[in-house]
């Protein structure tokens, strides 16, 4: 499986990666119900299958994610690349929660006790926290770096002048920067493209991609039965995906799998990621052992141009104020984010 260096830093992680958020009770309708056994299983098809990057949160099922990773991965920490996250409630104390010097110490030792290691690969805030200076949260981060308890670090949920912020503040104070971003993005949900991955190219920062398949939408299910079981219809939020826009885009991918035969509709949705800029590494959040094993036959499938340009045009989103004036006024000094990057699967 290919590797690509999150951002301009040199961690280098695979194309496809695992988000452990179903490992777990559950905290969420949909999401959850993947023990030990099952979690191990799924563990061993993705190293076997090239991937590097294993990706979770403390939030998830209340810690009990990062500790069957810990188990699943066991001796075979040390040759992958771990992620987790912080910010979210973990107690019932008003410092159980946010992006504060005390929270974030606190939640980073307790990742590492139930991750069961020494060190995370990469430390990222899952969300903004505006009760709190980012100087305060840099520093702490800083300091968690500096002792050899995380190497890098991230964001997840920015919007970008709280990337573009937290990234000045880092440079200012000389502080370990934001090396990647962890954020949704899919053919029906494309608003990072106006202007969180401009902001990650121009500052060198990497994206990880989550609900590439928009919990299962672009995998065509839907189209075929409306009143299919998923992750989607569980948490209520299918008839805010499901428009005309969206519903032309699975359409088209259908028709691509259809003319192809060697591709899903879910594996070409995931090729087009591969194939936007900026994007390093991309999350299968798969609860079953066939959705991983199509999942991951993903990175293998590669989209022509003429597929990719018709899949960005059929799913384009509105372009809003002001970049929508900046192309219509002087588009030859504002041009749009390139169709596509090279990508060759090998």
């Amino acid at each position: 499986m290919q590797k690509r260096f999150l951002g301009a830093s040199g961690l280098e992680v695979s194309v496809l990666a695992f988000g452990a958020m179903n490992f777990g009770k559950g905290s969420w309708p949909g999401v959850g119900g993947t023990m030990l056994d099952d979690a191990r299983a799924q563990v061993d098809r993705c190293l076997e299958a090239g991937v590097t990057l294993f990706d979770t949160a403390d939030i998830y099922s209340a810690g009990e994610s990062e500790e069957i990773l810990g188990q699943a991965l066991g001796a075979r920490r040390k040759d992958v690349v771990v992620a987790t996250k912080a910010f979210g409630t973990m107690g019932r104390g008003a410092m159980d929660r946010g992006l504060s010097r005390r929270h974030l110490i606190e939640a980073c030792e307790a990742s590492l006790r139930r991750l069961g290691t020494d060190w995370i690969d990469l430390y990222q805030v899952h969300a903004w926290d505006g009760r709190v200076p980012v100087e305060e949260t840099l520093r702490a981060l800083d300091d968690l770096v500096r002792a050899g308890k995380v190497r890098y670090l991230g964001c997840s949920n920015h919007a970008a002048w709280q990337l573009i912020k937290a990234l000045a503040a880092s440079d200012r104070l000389g502080l370990a920067r934001y090396v990647g971003q962890q954020v949704q993005y899919s053919l029906i949900v494309r608003d990072i493209e106006h202007e969180l991955i401009p902001a990650a190219l121009d500052q060198g920062v990497g994206t990880l991609v989550w609900s590439p398949l928009a919990q299962g939408y672009l995998t065509g299910k839907y189209a075929a039965d409306p009143a299919a079981q998923g992750r989607l219809s569980k948490s209520g939020n299918l008839a805010g995906t499901d428009s005309a826009r969206a519903r032309a885009t699975v359409d088209a991918l259908l028709a691509f799998a259809k003319a192809r035969g060697d591709a899903s509709p879910g594996q070409l949705a995931i090729a087009w990621l591969l194939r936007r800029p900026s994007v390093a590494s991309i999350l299968l959040g798969a609860r079953s052992m066939a959705q991983l094993d199509d999942n991951l036959a993903a990175a293998a499938i590669q989209l022509s141009d003429e597929e990719m340009a018709t899949l960005d045009e059929v799913s384009a989103p509105p372009v809003p104020y002001p970049l929508s004036h900046q192309r219509r006024s002087s588009p030859d000094r504002n041009p749009p984010l390139p169709v596509a990057i090279a990508y060759d699967p090998g």
